[in-house]
């Protein structure tokens, strides 16, 4: 009896997973999109108008906004000194978001995301911030 709990279990787990990675990919709406992003970002970061910043920036604007820039927070000098003069567009959010010590060495942000359709997604995701 044991066994077969622990296999239902098992099965009910990999395929919420497994259903939650589809469901994810076949639809973009902005629920699935946020998700997507509370997972990957809300460790650091919040996204919602007029909420402070958590270990990281608040997100909510950036597209579209001179990096370093966002109001209380305080960037490190290395992420400064790389972003100097640059504005968040999709393209430096791609590079960024696919390794944030090659684009802005010194930055006290750490994170790798090597699948460019989650890094599509997050952006898409940033955009609706506005």
């Amino acid at each position: 009896m044991f066994i077969i709990r622990t296999s239902l279990l098992l099965c009910c787990l990999l395929g919420g997973a497994l259903i939650n990675r589809y469901a994810l990919a076949a639809d973009p709406s902005s629920e699935a999109l946020r998700s997507l992003a509370v997972q990957q970002c809300a460790q650091c970061h919040t996204f919602d108008r007029g909420v402070g910043p958590g270990y990281g920036p608040n997100l909510f604007g950036i597209v579209g906004r001179k990096a370093g820039s966002a109001q209380s927070f305080t960037y490190s000098p290395g992420f400064l000194a790389a972003m100097s003069e640059k504005t968040w567009d999709e393209k430096l959010l791609d590079r960024f978001l696919g390794d944030t010590q090659v684009v802005a060495p010194g930055t006290g942000m750490t994170y790798f995301q090597d699948d460019p359709k989650i890094r599509k997604k997050l952006i898409q995701f940033l955009r609706s911030l506005q």
